[in-house]
């Protein structure tokens, strides 16, 4: 695979199909960044399992691949069923607790894990099943049970999850389950935490004191998915560290034919925040049992490239469809040939901000400007933490970012960043004389970059790699 492939990332969702070494090698080799854990499904140790093939995989291929935990949230679903049921539109059915299935007969009898749905939910309410291909009507509710009518049918299959568009269910942001998921991806070194849900700042901030009780110090990634999400989307986005938009349950929550802009809006305030931000849910759908997109979405892909998300997401595509690497590598197909095309805007432009990191904001704006002056073939970015490397990342620069690192965890977490390529190199120990000589080595082998080619370099300066980044030069190979 090319070096520098694509810019754009690509987070693939494990499942059933993709759940074994040779897969996840094969989803790393198509392109794939970052792997995503669904927590509705499976239990702590099944996820444990599969960090384990993704770390294995990705040694063997000399890859720093990110693996991102997404915890449940108040997500409300059908409890397990002894069997599917087919609704027919008219058919009456009855909604209640888990717990109490029992006592109840002669209905069809639909059992939920949410005990309050019976005082969320009033007479002539819509309830949602199954990514809204099932529709209900409220006729009423009380003591134990939700009354409804069908209004478009279909098959109900355990575990499908149930929204209330307009609801403001009184379900806790985070449950028990996901406190369980948090701890466990502080214990085994997740590198993303995604949050479901959420509709307030607050929400996050609940879930970062859970991270850091734990001993934890792990990225969020906010989805917008619900209504409040978007009422207080500003502060969200300021306390989260990424964003996803996450259109499957928005699309159910709000009216579908608002999605695209609601995209839009989502990903442009993301970019002023200068948050990395993720695309996800049925962008090529169809693969999961065709072995090509259609052009719908492949057009749909570019255009999330072209309104500046910095990573798209494939779910049942990678999950449980029939062609999972071949959709990673279509993916990345879409977003090489968007960014190589006049369409792709490289060079944002960003307010700077925040005194406290001015001078590194200057060194980061500064660099960008400076590669067209010289016609520099890269940015070297010797970064601890990778904090320049992010700000560098939501500028798009027309360059590989190039990251050099000490820290693997680093290069992981990177993994979600637009254009940047992380290397581990320790030269701490290199005496200053030889210092440009290995250097040098390093950009004509692993980089395969020429003499008299520049770079421009960036870091702290008297130690490249530790402390605050102030430090720019514009390096020829071999001067």
């Amino acid at each position: 695979m090319e070096r520098f492939f694509k810019r754009t990332k690509i987070v693939a969702t494990l499942g059933p199909v993709t759940a074994n070494y040779e897969a996840i090698k094969g989803l790393i080799e198509a392109g794939a960044n970052v792997f995503r854990l669904n927590t509705s499904h499976g239990e702590l140790e099944d996820h444990k399992a599969r960090m384990g093939l993704i770390r294995q995989a990705a040694a063997d291929l000399g890859a720093y691949v990110g693996i991102m935990v997404d915890l449940q949230g108040p997500k409300i679903r059908v409890c397990k069923l002894e069997s599917e049921i087919a609704l027919c539109d008219g058919d009456k059915i009855t909604l209640t607790p888990c717990a109490d299935v029992k006592g109840h007969s002669g209905d069809i009898v639909v059992p939920v894990d949410y005990s309050g749905i019976v005082n969320d939910v009033k007479s002539g309410d819509t309830i949602l099943i199954d990514d809204g291909y099932l529709e209900l009507k409220v006729l009423e509710s009380g003591g134990n049970r939700v009354l409804a009518e069908v209004i478009n049918g279909g098959i109900l299959k355990s575990r499908k999850g149930i929204n209330i568009p307009g609801s403001t269910a009184s379900l806790s942001a985070i449950g028990e389950r996901d406190v369980k998921f948090i701890e466990f991806a502080v214990q085994n070194d997740a590198d993303f935490i995604a949050l479901s849900f959420v509709r307030s700042k607050e929400d996050v901030l609940v879930a970062a004191r859970h991270i850091k009780d734990f001993g934890g110090n792990i990225p969020i990634i906010s989805k917008i998915e619900k209504p409040q999400a978007l009422d207080n989307l500003e502060e969200i986005i300021s306390v989260s560290d990424y964003i996803m938009v996450a259109r499957g349950d928005l699309g159910i929550e709000m009216p579908s034919v608002r999605v695209p802009i609601l995209q839009k809006q989502i990903i442009q305030e993301a970019n002023k925040q200068r948050k990395g931000v993720i695309v996800a849910t049925q962008m090529l759908e169809s693969m999961i049992n065709e072995p090509i997109p259609t052009r719908a979405e492949a057009s749909d892909v570019a255009n999330a490239i072209i309104d500046g998300a910095d990573a798209v997401m494939l779910s049942g595509e990678t999950s449980v469809g029939k062609h999972a690497r071949r959709a990673v590598e279509t993916m990345a197909q879409i977003a090489k040939n968007i960014e190589e095309s006049d369409f792709f805007s490289y060079d944002i432009d960003l307010e700077i901000s925040d005194v406290e990191a001015l001078t590194r904001q200057a060194v980061v704006f500064g660099a960008d400007r400076m590669v067209k002056y010289v016609n520099a073939k890269a940015i070297v970015n010797f970064s601890h933490e990778g904090y320049s490397t992010r700000l560098m990342s939501k500028l798009k620069p027309c360059v590989p970012i190039v990251t050099v690192t000490t820290s693997e965890k680093t290069c992981r977490k990177l993994s979600l960043n637009w254009g940047v390529f992380p290397f581990i190199r320790n030269w701490d120990s290199v005496a200053r004389e030889s210092f440009m000589a290995e250097f040098d080595e390093f950009l004509k082998t692993e980089l395969d970059f020429k003499d008299d080619e520049y770079v421009i370099i960036i870091g702290s300066s008297p130690n490249l790699i530790s402390g605050r980044t102030n430090f720019i030069r514009v390096h020829r190979i071999g001067a």
